[in-house]
């Protein structure tokens, strides 16, 4: 499958605009369109799913590695990988745009902003392209969308501007209904506020398709094999709704290949399905904490806890884990009542950052000894209760409280930090959750 990397000159400079409009062109074509997205966002993924019917890839180095990384962009299907990178191109230590390119070996087609400027537009994709090789970073930027651009001598002047070894691949015309509108934690999810059919074609119109096609090239092969863990005899109920949608597609499909899965939405269901272990990812509890207040289901999941079952929350499911949940307007709500902890929201974000955690003893994502690398962001806090446990220590990020993560009652875990499958969090749990039906 061959592949190219949307980068961007900055955050906010329409790679998702452009990577749907790209996208949109191709499928016009005839041509299917493998969407990933560079970095650990949700929320992107959500626009790609929703627009392609195609579940979007997560490429980041920090939470998959070099090998991981090419693992999963090649169990994606298509004919053409279209990779939304991370804020700006070079921008991040821990897995820039720029990084998952050198790792996929992927050319790079840079998103500039063409409202104010013409030639300046050539100067600075130029720029981008020639800092790769003064920095020593083994990528090509290999061509240039004009994003905000109008038509005629707007797009004729950043055309010719622009050297040989830059191509021109189109513009996307200005527009304030080509906007997803934000809110914290980023965009709207895509079932929420994505653009509609006649605003996607009026973005792809001018989409250069046989340059995109030329510029795509074949992605770098893992070093490693694709070999999937065994099937094991246990069921884990995954929480899915709007309050819970922060769910990498490749944990979902880890947790399918080796196990039977089944969904339950803690916002609406009387009851939490018959399972051997608990999965609750991260999303916005603090917009649904009145049905979740009211929900059966995490009634049933604070029985299930205290009776012994393994139950694992990420960030929202962390949340969701805890006695309270106070808005920013002072609301509060009763969750589940599992962990010792509150939970206050706040106006700003409270972490983010590429994490890594070691574990101080056996826990449901890791033994004692191993590490973890995740992702975290949110906007909330936790007060917890003074004789409260931890299960990981904070080797870079900043976790629950004091630099630690992974708070522990029963055999439930809640921490602040989103795991991917490729660190063999997953692998870990699913082979507790058989220890303890065993």
């Amino acid at each position: 499958m061959n592949g190219l990397v949307l980068g961007g000159t900055n955050s906010g400079v329409g790679k998702t605009i452009a990577t749907l409009a790209v996208g949109t062109a191709l499928e016009d074509a005839g041509i299917a369109v493998q969407p990933a997205k560079a970095g650990p966002d949700f929320i992107d993924p959500s626009h790609h799913e929703q627009v392609f019917d195609r579940p979007s890839r997560t490429l980041d180095c920090w939470l998959e590695g070099t090998d991981g990384l090419r693992r999963n962009y090649h169990r994606g299907e298509g004919d053409i990988c279209l990779v939304e990178g991370v804020m700006g191109l070079y921008d991040g230590d821990g897995s820039s745009t720029a990084m998952v390119a050198e790792a996929l070996d992927l050319p790079v087609v840079l998103v500039v902003d063409a409202s104010a400027g013409m030639e300046s537009v050539a100067a600075t994709a130029l720029g981008f392209q020639r800092y790769a090789a003064e920095a020593g970073r083994d990528i090509e930027v290999a061509g240039v969308i004009a994003q905000r651009c109008h038509g005629g001598r707007h797009e004729d002047g950043i055309r010719e501007a622009l050297p040989n070894e830059l191509a021109y691949l189109g513009r996307i015309p200005p527009g304030g209904d080509l906007e997803i509108p934000d809110r914290h934690l980023g965009l709207e999810m895509g079932e929420e506020a994505g653009l509609t059919a006649d605003q996607l074609q009026t973005a792809s119109e001018h989409i250069h398709v046989e340059a995109i096609q030329e510029v795509a090239t074949p992605a770098a092969e893992p070093a490693t094999t694709d070999e999937q863990p065994a099937q094991r005899d246990a069921r884990v109920a995954v929480a899915q709704d709007e309050a819970f949608c922060f769910a990498y597609p490749a944990t979902i499909e880890r947790l399918r290949s080796r196990a039977d899965v089944v969904t339950f939405a803690p916002t609406t269901d009387a009851e939490l399905p018959i399972c051997d272990g608990v999965y609750l990812p991260g999303g916005y509890p603090e917009l649904y904490a009145e049905s979740l207040e009211s929900s059966g289901a995490l009634d049933d999941l604070a029985d299930r806890a205290t009776a012994g079952v393994p139950i694992l929350g990420e960030c929202g499911g962390l949340m969701a884990l805890c006695e309270q949940l106070r808005t920013t307007d002072g609301a509060e709500y009763e969750m589940s009542g599992v962990l010792p902890a509150e939970v206050q929201m706040h106006d700003r974000y409270q972490a983010l950052d590429h994490v890594e955690l070691a574990a101080q003893r056996d826990t449901l994502t890791a033994c004692r000894g191993e590490h973890r690398r995740g992702h975290e962001f949110h906007y909330s806090s936790l007060t917890v209760d003074s004789d409260a446990e931890f299960a990981f220590e904070m080797v870079r990020g900043d976790g629950i409280t004091e630099e630690q993560d992974g708070l522990t009652e029963h055999k439930t875990l809640g921490t602040y930090c989103h795991l991917h499958p490729e660190s063999g969090a997953f692998d870990s749990f699913i082979e507790v959750l058989c220890d303890e039906s065993g």
